[in-house]
């Protein structure tokens, strides 16, 4: 994933399979709690969440709400950036770096997830998680599993 070009590129054994266009965080990219930046280095997909469930659904707390994005918008006036579709929860790879103490992937709850903002998909958008379009991380998750590793790089 390269957070400059935004664009996630998915490469099964060495070849590259498909690149999407994502959104990562408004603020420089940063691996420490409370920066709201996307970490970068290598991380592993910890947890997969949201299997079977129609795309725009609306995740808190990574519990499916029984929303679509639309129906929740309407009603929020702040317009904010909602976890959507299927969740793929990261885990840093590297001690010090993006894993453990104040650097902690996992612990801070860094995801790649769909967004009801897929219009702004290419700009800096997010509060440090990945954004991909609804019908882009179905497709992604249906590929990847448990433990496949994820680069992230500026």
């Amino acid at each position: 994933m390269r957070i400059g070009t935004a664009t996630l590129q998915y490469y099964r054994a060495g070849v590259l399979v498909k690149s999407y266009t994502i959104s990562t965080s408004k603020c420089p990219p940063s691996n420490v709690k409370n920066s709201l930046g996307t970490p970068r280095g290598l991380h592993e997909i910890a947890e997969r969440i949201g299997a079977g469930q129609p795309p725009g659904m609306v995740f808190k707390s990574r519990v499916p709400t029984g929303k679509h994005f639309s129906e929740i918008q309407a009603v929020d006036s702040d317009n904010s950036n909602l976890i959507t579709t299927r969740v793929l929860w990261l885990r840093g790879l590297e001690p010090g770096v993006n894993r453990g103490g104040d650097v902690d992937t996992y612990e801070r709850y860094v995801y790649i997830h769909g967004t009801n903002h897929e219009e702004r998909l290419g700009e800096p958008l997010s509060a440090g998680c990945v954004l991909m379009r609804n019908l882009d991380i179905i497709e992604l998750y249906d590929e990847v599993r448990t433990g496949d590793l994820v680069w992230i790089t500026d």
